[in-house]
C-alpha cells in the first residue's frame, strides 16, 4: 500500500502545471493533499474520479486559504473532518480517516506567521494532536500522520540551520514538539531508515533555492512503533515538480 503525501499549495495552481499526469503515472492507492486554497465548487474532480478515486475535502472557511483533501481508492471505515476545536477546524487542517490497519490523519499544521504571531497558535495545535493520538495509542491502535508539519526537526533537516534559529519552522519550542511525539510512541520513519540522509521537500520559490539545493524537510511520517515492520520504504519525490514541496511516499507491507 503506498500513501503519498503532498502540499500542491493551490489545487487549482497545482492542476493547470499538470499534476494530474503524476498521480495517473504513480497512482498512490491514499494520496493526502494539503493547502488546497480552495472550495470543492471551484474545481473539477472528475479528473480524479476517472481514475478510480474517491475524493474528499476539508476547506477552511477562509478563501483561498489552507486546505486539505484526500483520494483514496479503498474506502475507510470511518471519516472525521478536523480535531474538534473550532478555532483549528474552521481553518480545514484535518483528515483523519480509519482504516482496519490504522488511523491515518492528513495535516497541515499551522505556520507560525512571518512575526510568529501564530506560534502560540501552532503549538497548541500539536498539543491537541497529541492528546487524541495518546488516546488512541491507549486504545492499541495505530496511528500514521502525514503532511507538512511547517517545522524541520533537527539541523539535518535545512540547508541554513545557524540562519534560521530565529525564525519559525526552526525554532526550539517548535521542534522540541517533533521530540514529544517521538518520545510518546511515534518513529519519524524517513529518518530512522536514513538518519544520515539530506533531502528536502519545500523550496522557497525565491532565489533559485530548489535548484541549488537550499530546502527543508516540512513533510512527514511519524508512524506509531508497532507499525515499522511493516514499512517497506518512505521515498522523498524531489525530481517531482508541480509544487513548492515534493511528493513523499510511505510503502507498507500488509497481509
Amino acid at each position: 500500500m503506498n500513501i503519498t503525501t503532498w502540499n500542491i499549495n493551490g489545487i487549482r495552481a497545482a492542476m493547470q502545471k499538470g499534476i494530474d499526469k503524476w498521480i495517473k503515472g504513480f497512482s498512490p492507492d491514499v494520496l493526502c493533499f494539503q493547502e488546497i486554497k480552495a472550495k470543492p465548487e471551484q474545481f473539477d474532480p472528475s479528473i480524479f474520479k476517472s481514475m478510480h478515486y474517491e475524493c474528499i475535502w476539508n476547506s477552511a472557511e477562509r478563501a483561498g486559504y489552507s486546505g486539505v483533501g484526500v483520494l483514496f481508492k479503498k474506502q475507510p471505515i470511518n471519516i472525521q473532518y478536523g480535531l474538534g476545536d473550532p478555532k483549528f477546524d474552521r481553518e480545514g487542517r484535518v483528515i483523519w480517516l480509519t482504516y482496519s490497519d490504522f488511523e491515518l490523519f492528513n495535516i497541515y499544521f499551522p505556520n507560525g506567521g512571518r512575526s510568529l504571531e501564530r506560534v502560540p497558535f501552532k503549538l497548541e495545535f500539536y498539543e491537541l494532536l497529541l492528546k487524541i493520538c495518546d488516546s488512541l495509542h491507549k486504545q492499541n491502535k495505530n496511528i500514521i500522520i502525514t503532511g507538512d508539519f511547517n517545522t524541520a526537526h533537527n539541523e539535518i533537516d535545512l540547508k541554513n540551520a545557524k540562519a534560521n534559529q530565529k525564525n519559525t519552522g526552526f525554532l526550539p519550542e517548535e521542534r522540541i514538539w517533533i521530540d514529544y511525539y517521538l518520545q510518546h510512541k511515534f518513529i519519524d520513519i524517513y529518518r530512522q531508515l536514513y538518519p544520515d540522509r539530506i533531502q528536502y521537500t519545500w523550496w522557497t520559490y525565491r532565489m533559485n533555492a530548489r535548484q541549488n539545493g537550499v530546502g527543508w524537510r516540512l513533510d512527514y511520517f511519524l508512524i506509531s512503533q508497532k507499525l515499522k515492520e511493516k514499512v517497506g520504504d518512505v521515498i522523498i519525490q524531489d525530481d517531482v515538480k508541480g509544487s513548492d514541496h515534493c511528493p513523499v511516499t510511505l510503502q507498507l507491507n500488509f497481509d
